[in-house]
């Protein structure tokens, strides 16, 4: 998209975060973001001359206090408390020093924050987890949908869409259901600015799961054809998607606690602000408070043209899925999944005698056992 007023800074800084990454496509981003080269390399240019004030349409302000007094120091503290309520003295003091301002100790700057009565009561939250990661950006999302929540002109249901390893927030968007063309139309913008993950976590639920029946929906069917892989967590299990969770914490105590919106557009304005600075300035403990941004680098996988068409190797019985959600193989019909009705299927030889795989392009989806006659349809 083209930069527009409201938030041509957050678009910039976040443009020149990803282009410098290492490896980046700077031309292939330009296209994402919907700027020429041309604009592309200025803000590249004016970012290494000034830093993120060069991005700014007016001058950049001048540092005036380069030997802050221990009473400015304190104040600092106390502003930019005031700014991200929900930050204690780690993450206060890493993004002062990350803004080149003088920085306290965090045990000094928890004791300011006490004595300025700052601090509310802190709860104890038991670690019985292990933390996991993926290795690279992309190999992973996690996507859902945070509790909805009223506005004045109707209720807003929070979509949001989270990178496994470096934690960048892909998405936050304020969405007026949980339909599937609602979610398909977010995801699609998603994919054409960052490119397309190896695969996506989802819980079990509509529009992504079908804990009824069986995993597959219409938007899994699409994310498979795009060659991005769908798994989904353990049922009553919502630690599988532990980031996400902890990220729809963050959100509640940093956005929605306390606050009251009027609209969808007063949601995802606040929303587009918040996401710039959970991504580009609050330091997150998981990275040794560094910031998602510093981690994050768009996917190379580019969303195609037209949407592909499975293909399967020569040995594969290929049948297409009926309405009913069946294939026909060896004399008998075989539920597969109705989200694949009037789509080819695979069927592969398994690893023991009759047992077949049923593949949906390079995904299994289904598995044949044709040694018991009482499975099938």
């Amino acid at each position: 998209m083209p930069w527009n007023e409201v938030s041509a800074m957050s678009l910039r800084l976040e443009f020149v975060t990803l282009a410098r990454a290492d490896g980046a496509n700077i031309r292939r981003l330009c296209r994402r973001f919907g700027i020429s080269p041309k604009t592309g390399y200025k803000w590249l240019a004016r970012h290494a001359a000034d830093g993120p004030a060069g991005l700014a349409d007016r001058p950049r302000r001048p540092h005036t206090a380069p030997a802050a007094t221990a009473p400015a120091a304190e104040r600092a503290v106390l502003d930019l408390r005031d700014e991200h309520p929900a930050w204690g003295g780690r993450k206060l003091r890493r993004r002062l020093l990350d803004t080149g301002r003088p920085a306290p100790a965090a045990s000094t700057i928890t004791a300011i924050l006490r004595r300025h009565d700052r601090l509310g009561p802190r709860a104890g939250v038991p670690r019985d987890w292990q933390r996991f990661e993926h290795p690279a950006p992309n190999r992973l999302w996690q996507m859902d949908f945070k509790g909805h929540f009223p506005t004045d002109a109707g209720r807003c249901h929070p979509l949001t869409v989270l990178d496994d390893h470096s934690r960048y927030a892909l998405a936050v968007v304020a969405c007026p259901d949980e339909r599937l063309s609602t979610v398909r139309g977010h995801l699609a913008a998603v994919f054409a600015r960052y490119g397309l993950p190896d695969r996506i976590l989802c819980d079990n639920g509509p529009p992504w799961g079908n804990p009824m029946a069986d995993p597959h929906t219409e938007l899994t069917v699409w994310l498979l054809r795009l060659g991005v892989a769908v798994s989904h967590g353990r049922p009553a299990h919502p630690q599988t998607q532990g980031k996400d969770e902890r990220f729809h914490r963050t959100l509640k105590a940093e956005v929605l606690q306390g606050a009251g919106f009027g609209d969808l557009a007063a949601c995802q304005r606040r929303f587009d602000a918040w996401r710039e600075v959970y991504n580009h300035r609050r330091p997150h403990e998981a990275l040794g408070l560094a910031v998602p941004a510093s981690r994050y680098a768009p996917s190379p996988r580019s969303v195609p043209p037209t949407l592909p068409e499975p293909e399967y190797p020569p040995a594969d019985h290929v049948r297409r899925v009926c309405a009913e959600g069946t294939v026909s193989f060896r004399g008998r019909a075989w539920y597969v999944s109705k989200a694949f009705r009037g789509q080819r299927v695979g069927v592969r030889a398994g690893d023991a005698a009759g047992v077949w795989s049923v593949f949906f392009g390079a995904h299994r989806v289904a598995t044949l056992d044709t040694r018991d006659h009482n499975s099938g349809v």
